[in-house]
């Protein structure tokens, strides 16, 4: 077509004149206008949301956003055009030089109306109109990350990552998005509790405190000539005047950039780069969009147009099949309505398939307990297919290798691979899908039935299925653990386990009056503890694993044999005589075994604290460890068990010793013995949850791994919410003023693996003044006559007191400077279950 033709077009019921579709936008590309009338069309159920009672403020290019060295102007339009469609939903701001009435972009027409117009980029403030019309208050926090000369997107990551802390510290989960044009944006929701200024005070407070703590990266001040080789924390967006960028609007750059939300996990990407306009289409069309959380419009906007996700798919001619395509969003002519069973729909023809397809998700009438079918697929390969009845559909999975039927010790595990949502008709469907159709084969009811909800989790789903009388299945409690991905195409293992309290559940080995906590020793112990390497949450990402949260204590095995308890530190030290309480153990397990685990005190909120338990360390004194039990109570958190009733299960992948543990330990009063729960989605949302929890990080375990004895692999890995490190004890300089005659800092290293002890720093902050006292008393016998390091400056040197390189401590630390000293160090405490050979460098969080 002619590249000024024009012609009308019905977009969702609205009648809309588009012309010039040929001509090219973005030259660097060739990207058309029609095609971003295309982009528009299939991006806006997740762009409407964030936009949605909102006053919009655009950026035109009318002829196109030009080149490098031909840019084309562009125009700063906030007033609606007076020939504006009288459909377009308006709000009115009064401004110092009078009202302005603004176009609300609400609904898919207005969205294309604006691209038809070259209108590229769309911004909206933090807050939207009231029900009466007037500015309501900010339902969203932003920080825009701004690149100062020098650096850039990996900077911002950065950045990026230390605000997330300080923002989960405040109940705040932000969402990252790459803007399309040189930073970051954060996007945290709020309940619209608070005025404009009060959040954009907050998050001035919030840059502040970035700054701060790194003033070699970050700055919260306007003034240009602070910003290069930093990244500017800009609060002020928050502010009621201001606007930014709408996520998954289009940049006018040289090339189609977008403004595009991305993972945590995306952010770890050290080649992090912004995305163009077709490669946020394909996540789009994968059903990936990490702002789904915020701004989610569950209608209370009414008043300014249907929700988007309910809108029939646009149609927008364009000069070329891409632009129909792109602009054909969803399922033409199927009713799509936006719900559960989008992706089901999309996939089936009703012409061409006997598949039930309905054009809406509707509650379920059967009554009574949830549905479960179990269709065997004979299509391009012989599957069966596992559904369970969940918020009006049924949540399915491909099992290749068939549905395991017997109560097996260890339970056969077989891999089961999640589909999209099936409706609830499909419960009973058996038939023919024609071949070349998605699935094509023949597929029969292989059992069905009903089933009891005992756990579902994002990555474990517990259920007991009740069967056909006469069926395959019977009645079976069957457990279903994610091992990676997330949504369609995840990874699960299903296995058929033994009833809760079926055979597999051993009674206590003995029963009647509790036991003393002077309980007899166990046997020794053989084994030592499995050690996990320090990875970034990208590279965990990478993997397939299961996930718990990190401890912050003190690792144990315990051996409970006969009545009687061996407790030993990593070392081989024997505890039992430092935690008494723990002999009780046997009573908290259903079979002699030995376990692995850590001891943790619990500060006010519940979470671990190194620092309290500091006080139940090292003590030998009865009476000192009676007052210190009553003031400080402890707890042993249990994650893997090595040997049951005198069997070795170490061989055994870790999935395996898993629900053998959950079989062996049961919660009994008064006993300080516990098996925590795994921490549930991706790495990074469990990193985040590990953070609001107060803990100190996540451990990823490899489903497969046997339990390698004193061994440190990859098979585990840990990462760190915060950076701590095992250092050893060097020497230390002597304090002046209130600290005269007193330790003034710590000069600690870390092994440098060939022989030699690399200097670490100082370490002068986090005693108390009583650990003070203790560490002098505790150094000076070491005292040695030179250095332990390989290198000290000079400066360190001067005063230093040299001791015998043969104490452990652990430190909190910012990161590492260039040259390998800790930065911003803090003492936490002791570690005498460590050894200096088992000190060795911990990478920063990421």
């Amino acid at each position: 077509m002619a590249a000024g033709a024009g012609r009308v077009v019905d977009v969702d019921g609205r009648h809309l004149a588009v012309s010039n579709l040929d001509k090219v936008m973005y030259p660097e590309t060739g990207t058309t206008k029609g095609e971003v009338l295309g982009y528009y069309a299939e991006v806006a159920p997740l762009l409407l949301p964030h936009t949605a009672g909102r006053p919009c403020t655009r950026k035109r290019w009318v002829h196109g956003v030009g080149t490098e060295t031909d840019p084309q102007p562009v125009f700063f339009e906030k007033q609606i055009d007076q020939g504006a469609p009288d459909w377009v939903r308006r709000g009115t701001i009064e401004h110092s030089d009078g009202p302005k009435t603004y176009p609300i972009v609400g609904d898919r027409p207005t969205l294309v109306w604006l691209a038809q117009l070259a209108a590229l980029e769309l911004h909206v403030p933090q807050w939207r109109f009231d029900a009466r019309g007037e500015r309501g208050n900010p339902d969203r926090l932003v920080l825009d990350l701004d690149p100062g000369p020098g650096v850039g997107l990996a900077e911002c990551a950065i950045v990026a990552r230390e605000a997330r802390g300080i923002l989960g510290g405040m109940g705040l989960d932000p969402v990252p998005v790459t803007s399309g044009s040189k930073g970051l944006h954060l996007y945290a929701a709020l309940d619209g509790s608070f005025t404009s200024d009060q959040v954009r005070d907050v998050a001035h407070e919030l840059a502040k405190a970035l700054e701060a703590d790194h003033r070699d990266l970050v700055v919260s001040r306007m003034a240009k000539d602070a910003r290069p080789g930093k990244v500017f924390v800009d609060w002020s967006q928050n502010t009621a005047a201001k606007t930014t960028v709408a996520p998954y609007s289009l940049r006018g750059r040289f090339r189609p950039f977008a403004a595009a939300p991305r993972t945590w996990e995306e952010l770890e990407d050290p080649d992090l780069r912004h995305l163009e306009f077709e490669e946020v289409l394909e996540r789009v069309r994968a059903g990936l969009d990490p702002m789904a959380r915020i701004d989610a419009w569950t209608g209370g906007l009414a008043s300014f147009a249907a929700t988007p996700r309910e809108a029939a798919p646009a149609s927008v001619p364009g000069s070329d099949a891409a632009v129909a395509a792109a602009a054909a969003a969803g399922t033409t002519g199927s009713g799509a309505t936006g719900d559960a069973l989008d992706r089901y729909r999309a996939k089936r023809d009703p012409a061409k398939t006997p598949e039930p397809i309905p054009a809406r998700v509707e509650p379920s009438t059967l009554g009574g307990a949830p549905r479960f079918v179990v269709q065997e697929h004979h299509a391009s390969r012989l599957h069966w297919d596992f559904r369970l009845e969940r918020d009006g559909v049924l949540k399915s999975w491909a099992v290749p290798k068939g549905i395991p039927v017997v109560d097996a010790h260890p339970p056969i595990q077989h891999l089961a691979v999640e589909v999209e949502d099936h409706p609830l008709e499909y419960g009973s469907f058996a038939g023919t899908i024609p071949a070349g159709e998605y699935g094509g084969g023949e597929v029969t009811i292989w059992d069905d039935g009903t089933y009891d909800l005992e756990k579902w989790r994002d990555a474990e789903i517990i259920v007991t299925l009740h069967g056909r009388p006469g069926g395959p299945i019977g009645a079976g409690r069957y457990v279903l653990i994610r091992t990676s991905g997330s949504g369609e195409k995840a990874q699960w293992l299903l296995h058929r386990s033994a009833p809760k309290d079926g055979p597999n559940r051993r009674a206590p080995a003995t029963t009647g009056a509790k036991r003393q906590d002077a309980a007899p020793p166990a046997p020794g112990i053989p084994y030592r503890p499995m050690l996990a390497t320090a990875a970034t949450i990208a590279e965990i990402g990478r993997g397939t694993h299961a996930l718990e949260f990190k401890w912050d204590g003190i690792r144990a095995l315990a051996r409970s044999a006969g009545g009687g308890v061996r407790l030993v530190s990593r070392r081989g030290q024997d505890l039992a005589l430092a935690y008494p309480e723990l002999g009780r153990l046997p009573e908290a397990l259903t079979a002699d075994a030995v376990v692995d685990g850590e001891i943790v005190a619990r500060d006010e909120g519940g979470a671990p604290s190194f620092e309290l338990l500091q006080g139940r360390m090292n003590l030998t004194n009865p009476a000192e460890i009676a007052h210190a039990r009553e003031r400080t109570p402890i707890a042993l958190l249990l994650f893997d068990v090595l040997e049951i009733d005198g069997v070795d299960v170490t061989g055994l992948p870790w999935v395996e010793r898993r629900g053998r543990l959950e079989s062996l330990v049961k919660p009994v009063d008064g006993v300080p013995v516990e098996l925590p729960a795994l921490a549930a989605g991706t790495p990074s949302a469990a990193i985040a949850e590990a953070a609001r929890l107060g803990l100190e990080g996540i451990v990823a375990k490899d489903p497969s791994s046997p339990y390698r004895s004193g061994e440190r692999t990859r098979e585990w890995c840990k990462h760190a919410f915060r950076t701590t490190q095992e250092v050893v004890i060097g020497g230390w300089r002597p304090g002046q003023g209130s600290r005269a005659g007193r330790i003034a800092s710590l000069l600690v290293g870390i092994p440098d693996g060939a022989g030699g002890i690399a200097y670490a720093g100082r370490v002068g902050s986090g005693f108390t003044e009583r650990e003070l006292d203790r560490m002098l008393t505790t150094l000076e016998p070491l005292g040695a006559d030179a250095s332990p390091f390989t290198a000290v400056p000079e400066l360190d040197a001067r005063d230093a007191h040299w001791v015998r390189p043969e104490l452990v401590g652990e430190i909190e630390l910012k990161g590492w400077t260039r040259t390998g000293a800790a930065r911003q160090p803090s003492w936490r405490g002791l570690r005498p279950d460590k050894a200096p050979s088992d000190v060795a460098a911990t990478p920063a969080p990421s």
